[in-house]
């Protein structure tokens, strides 16, 4: 499969924070709903895999890769994110490892129980996979 490719580097930040935009700038909440989101549906769209280049920034929390990506996994499912991302991190290998054995598998649950994340800024409406069809709006208001 064809893949597009975006780094956080040239698409987001150099220095990417947490979690949330509540405690943190350029937080992982900010990269998935101003990049990662609509980055990944528009691949879809088009027919391609989107691949994710984390190599080159100053590094990440855990939790920012778990929230940017786990949110990815709970609004498109976990089938749509295996066949459709490819994550790269020669600086990190471990992120992409933990990724696929900690992060999508929990977000799956999340989802699979309805267990909303959590929102603690006002976005522009995402997009989410539901009953096979890509559904733009604000599904969760901040907290």
């Amino acid at each position: 499969m064809k893949h597009i490719s975006i780094s956080v580097l040239e698409s987001f930040s150099e220095y990417p924070g947490l979690r949330h935009c509540s405690i943190s700038d350029e937080s992982g909440e900010l990269f998935y709903h101003n990049v990662l989101n609509d980055a990944f549906a528009n691949a879809i769209n088009d027919g391609y895999g989107l691949e994710v280049i984390l190599d080159n920034t100053a590094g990440y929390a855990p939790s920012f890769l778990d929230e940017a990506f786990g949110n990815l996994v709970y609004d498109f499912g976990m089938d749509l994110v295996s066949k459709h991302l490819k994550i790269i991190s020669t600086d990190e290998p471990y992120w992409v490892e933990m990724l696929n054995n900690e992060t999508f598998p929990q977000w799956e649950e999340r989802r699979s129980t309805g267990n909303d994340p959590k929102i603690t800024a006002s976005h522009e409406p995402w997009i989410r996979f539901i009953k096979g069809k890509m559904v733009k709006q604000n599904w969760v208001e901040p907290s």
